[in-house]
């Protein structure tokens, strides 16, 4: 048995920021189990290997979830989470976006003191060095994380922010500044023309400490209690079974699907659906699993009428991708930097709303189902999200192995809010699309939207929207009060002594916008108060 003072479980986002925050303490210990590998291969380095990679489960976990009511014939939807060092730092769009000052004071006024706007914006500029921003005193320079401008983004999408400004949305110079509505080129986390995931900026630098051991390869089966206390974490490297001791604490860093799953798997969790999948409860948490909140995802897509801005599947245009690689492996620039999704906009669906609650980004390519479904041509795809949903999903053990995915179930279209908000959102999104200034770009719609007809647009929603990649809220974050908390204020977990949580899965209520940057704060926000024994 090894012996940590710190065993961090789940090397994505979170998790490395933690270990490499504690482990700054030489005085420490710290243990990180990684269930994938180091996340260091071509298709993570190269920004636009996300494309490849993520939809046919290449670093991704691969997930779908239950048949959905929600949507049309029962249809599954696709939940890819990052596998590997750095997690879905890996596999995402390396967007870094952190919503409006309402979402965190809004967590705050939740019963979770500490988590207010002003309370979390010292561990965002804390993580960032941002090459663009750098008088700006709501970005920091001098972080692990390098925040930067896109390298080669297409022309087109000058067209669309023209677009957009046509339309009376405002160009925003800074996408995270206030106030938190207008259209943007997008920031993202690459240095010298290559993705750093957050393994790269926090844990590859650092492996030369001698108290960080990374353990990758390493499936956590079960956490190990002494009474409510954990004590030590036990995981699989094929067939050997190995226990890590933990002295101080154990912080499950594992997601929004893989946190719920362990905790339940090692007694942790509703105790009536515990006892059903042949776990002994240990502490009758009803919450985890429970809260599960995801942005769902309309994908309006276009042919191009101009090949040449945009990613298409002709033989000049695999001939220019073939080139472009040949590029980026010489020069690090060109398409290959890219993110596909290279600009963007928040907008409202009413003038009563206080926040945008609508955000579309323009991808330079066809994204059809993820990009699993490829289409002859060239075009462009419009991604628009429902920013604050209300429908309610949850995780559940399908076993009580590990190995065997979680049954994930978010519920789409449960609230009626989703659907009609989603619809309306979609309407504006049309319009912007139909301006002028993309007149030289748009050909046909690949999958028709109407839009004067909402009852078409809601039917073309349950046959083809799915998940915007952001599931959360499945470890909530909230007072003792509150029936489906997990964690309290300080990320720890109610009626266990030694565990913390630390990951998206805290969150009590989704962000407006992508969740990375907030789940790098979380990390950040989570290790200074384990080092201040808070």
């Amino acid at each position: 048995m090894d012996a940590f003072d710190y065993v961090v479980v789940g090397g994505g986002s979170a998790g490395c920021v933690v270990a490499s925050r504690l482990s700054e303490d030489p005085g420490s210990t710290v243990c990180l189990i990684e269930a994938g590998g180091e996340g260091r291969n071509v298709l993570v380095r190269a920004p636009m290997g996300f494309t490849i990679g993520m939809p046919r489960g290449i670093n991704s976990w691969n997930y779908h979830t239950v048949p959905q009511t929600g949507f049309t014939d029962g249809r599954r939807g696709f939940q890819p989470r990052g596998k590997g060092l750095g997690g879905s730092s890996n596999i995402n769009a390396m967007i870094y976006a952190r919503g409006p000052r309402q979402d965190y004071d809004n967590w705050a006024a939740m019963g979770n003191p500490g988590w207010g706007y002003d309370d979390v914006l010292p561990y965002f500029i804390k993580s960032e060095s941002n090459a663009i921003h750098r008088d700006s005193p709501i970005h920091g320079t001098d972080g692990p994380l390098r925040i930067t401008n896109l390298r080669d983004p297409s022309p087109i999408n000058e067209a669309f922010l023209a677009a957009c400004q046509n339309r009376g949305y405002p160009f925003k110079a800074d996408m995270n500044a206030e106030p938190h509505e207008g259209c943007y080129h997008v920031q993202v986390n690459q240095l010298d023309g290559q993705r750093q995931s957050l393994a790269a900026a926090f844990i590859h630098p650092n492996l030369d400490r001698r108290n960080l051991d990374v353990r990758t390869h390493a499936h956590v089966t079960r956490l190990l209690f002494d009474g409510t206390r954990v004590t030590g974490v036990e995981f699989r490297r094929g067939d050997v079974t190995t226990v890590v001791e933990a002295r101080r604490e154990v912080i499950v860093s594992a997601g929004a699907f893989g946190t719920p799953q362990i905790l339940m798997a090692s007694g942790v969790g509703p105790a009536d659906h515990l006892r059903s999948v042949g776990v002994t409860p240990v502490v009758d948490l009803p919450g985890v699993g429970q809260n599960l909140q995801d942005h769902i995802s309309a994908l309006l897509i276009w042919k191009a009428r101009i090949p040449d801005d945009t990613v298409g599947i002709t033989p000049s245009g695999v001939a220019h991708i073939v080139g472009q690689m040949w590029r980026w492996w010489r020069h690090r620039d060109g398409l290959l930097t890219s993110c596909a999704a290279e600009s963007g906009v928040y907008y409202r669906t009413s003038p009563d709303l206080e926040v945008p609650d609508i955000e579309m980004e323009l991808v330079v390519g066809i994204g059809d189902d993820h990009g699993r479904k490829i289409h002859w041509g060239h075009g462009y795809t419009a991604h628009l999200m429902l920013s604050r949903p209300k429908s309610l999903g949850e995780v559940r053990l399908a076993s009580a192995d590990t190995r065997v995915d979680p049954l994930i179930d978010p519920k789409y279209f449960s609230h009626p809010y989703d659907m009609a908000t989603l619809v309306e959102g979609t309407r504006l999104a049309l319009d912007i699309m139909a301006d002028r200034a993309l007149d030289a770009y748009r050909g046909d719609m690949l999958l028709h939207y109407d839009r004067d007809d909402p009852a078409q647009i809601e039917a073309m929603l349950r046959a083809h929207a799915d998940t915007e990649y952001h599931p959360c809220g499945t470890a909530k974050m909230g007072p003792a009060d509150d029936p489906k908390a997990v964690v309290d204020a300080q990320l720890r977990v109610r009626g266990v002594e030694g565990l913390r949580v630390a990951d998206a899965s805290i969150m009590p209520a989704v962000p407006t916008n992508n969740i990375h940057a907030p789940v790098i704060m979380i990390g950040e926000k989570a290790a200074d108060m384990i080092r201040s024994g808070s």
